[in-house]
């Protein structure tokens, strides 16, 4: 009667299982923004996965859709990617994230760039105050 020895199995999960817990937290990726904190409500869940674009503290752009997302880019590549996105999703809800320490300038900049785009609304981002 021949049986089944499942402890290699075992052991290659749990070594799948260290490596895995080990590289996802690395895979993150983004722009390091500092939000600033602000007592609001969330807004209602939409259909569509809203497009973000950041404001970072040197008051670059950047947009979390197409390949450079963590790449600058000037204020005509921001305004063709969220064009080229809403011809494509008109409902897409567009949202800015800026950091604390940037101009306020450049943040309304960005969004006047996205409602040049043909973005109907604008929201934005903050992160609750800490209590």
């Amino acid at each position: 009667m021949a049986e089944i020895n499942v402890v290699p199995y075992i052991d290659v999960m749990l070594v799948l299982l260290v490596i895995f817990m080990i590289t996802a937290p690395l895979l993150s990726q983004g722009v390091k923004v500092d939000l600033p904190q602000a007592d609001a409500a969330p807004l209602p869940q939409e259909a569509e996965e809203p497009v973000v674009v950041s404001v970072d503290r040197d008051g670059a752009f950047f947009i979390d859709v197409g390949d450079g997302r963590d790449q600058p880019m000037d204020a005509d590549t921001l305004l063709n990617r969220v064009a080229a996105v809403l011809k494509y999703k008109p409902r897409t809800p567009i949202l800015v994230r800026g950091d604390s320490a940037v101009g306020y300038g450049r943040v309304v900049e960005a969004m006047v760039l996205i409602q040049a785009a043909g973005a109907p609304n604008v929201g934005l981002i903050t992160e609750p105050p800490e209590r």
